[in-house]
């Protein structure tokens, strides 16, 4: 029980590099193409082509639950729940708090939440996919703490 509590927690930790790390070299990278309407909104939907990114790792979760069902990965199931949760995190900090896609979390004013804020608002000033900054979500630099 042990390990998979802490295989959870590593596993939501983990995925904070995975999200900056696919963020900066593949969304700015060769998948620019899907990424480039959440940085410049050029169509009239709600939906963006930004939002195929979560399937990726929705897959990943799935199969680590589909391993651990049919005892192939005891771990599985941790792993699937830790992506899953980072997931879930990521969709609220990102999509509901900061870009506001569903009016939630207006008037939240803690510092984190401020920090978030800005350090996502300084990723987002450049529209291009060169010269970003700030590619993580939850762990924020402590510069964006201090304004």
């Amino acid at each position: 029980m042990w390990l998979n509590i802490f295989v959870f927690f590593a596993t939501f930790i983990f995925m904070e590099f995975m999200a900056w790390f696919s963020h900066k070299y593949i969304m700015h990278g060769f998948l620019w193409s899907l990424h480039a309407d959440h940085h410049k909104k050029d169509h009239d939907s709600w939906f963006e082509r930004n939002d195929a990114f979560f399937i990726f790792y929705a897959v990943v979760s799935i199969g680590c639950f589909l391993l651990w069902q049919n005892n192939i990965l005891a771990i599985g199931l941790a792993l699937g729940l830790g992506i899953f949760a980072y997931g879930l995190a990521y969709f609220i900090v990102h999509d509901i708090f900061i870009h506001q896609r569903f009016k939630l979390f207006r008037n939240a004013n803690s510092a984190y939440g401020k920090a978030v804020r800005r350090a996502h608002k300084m990723h987002h000033k450049h529209v291009g996919k060169e010269d970003g900054e700030c590619f993580g979500m939850l762990f924020v630099p402590f510069k964006y703490f201090k304004k």
